[in-house]
């Protein structure tokens, strides 16, 4: 499988695993997609986090806490680091 598509399922996986807002059934799919694309777009934790913020609340018209975001784009980036760093 090709480098790039094993780390965007990584990202869709833990993305999943996230579930801010406990739909428990997946229900994420646009968002995802959208956060993947801000993932390759920056590489900064804080402005990966307020764009998720963003794109969430655009969808389900609720604010997921800064923190949570901020930890989810940290966890985020740590796999496209290691992953830009792999053999």
């Amino acid at each position: 499988m090709r480098k790039e598509i094993r780390t965007n399922l990584q990202y869709v996986d833990l993305l999943n695993e996230w579930d801010p807002f406990q739909l428990k059934n997946g229900g994420y799919e646009t968002e995802i997609a959208d956060t993947i694309q801000a993932v390759h777009e920056l590489n900064d934790s804080s402005l990966l986090a307020q764009r998720i913020q963003t794109i969430y609340e655009f969808s389900f018209e609720k604010l997921i806490p800064m923190e949570s975001c901020l930890k989810i784009a940290e966890e985020l980036l740590a796999i496209k680091t290691n992953e830009s760093c792999s053999i």
